[in-house]
């Protein structure tokens, strides 16, 4: 069973950037197709970013492409969420979560980490 924790999360100002990781313990993550997901306040938890098993296939929501950019050191577990030119709107809690293949939906993830918080503001 893998599990996955984020970190890298903060308070920044807007046009800041982030990187947030997400480590993998136990099983291997490139066993997994890995996911970013965000949630604020009084919303439901939307689509960020996804990277297949390997890393040749990303896709992004159209609300971050061109700023946000997923990738994955598989050597060391991790996946990374390297966050540019970030809006007051970017402030969520960050997921990730880890699924059998890369998905824009949230259902179809089976492990998910704990959250942090992504804070945009002056």
């Amino acid at each position: 069973q893998v599990q996955l924790v984020e970190s890298g999360g903060g308070l920044v100002q807007p046009g800041g950037s982030l990187r947030l990781s997400c480590a993998a313990s136990g099983r291997t993550s490139s066993t997994y197709a890995m996911g970013w997901f965000r949630q604020a306040p009084g919303k439901e938890r939307e689509f960020v970013a996804t990277i297949s098993r390997s890393g040749g296939y990303t896709s992004y929501a159209d609300s971050v492409k061109g700023r946000f950019t997923i990738s994955r050191d598989n050597a060391n577990n991790t996946v990374y969420l390297q966050m540019n030119s970030l809006r007051p709107e970017d402030t969520a809690v960050y997921y990730c979560a880890a699924n059998r293949v890369p998905s824009g939906l949230a259902r179809a993830y089976e492990l998910w980490g704990q959250g942090t918080q992504v804070t945009v503001s002056s």
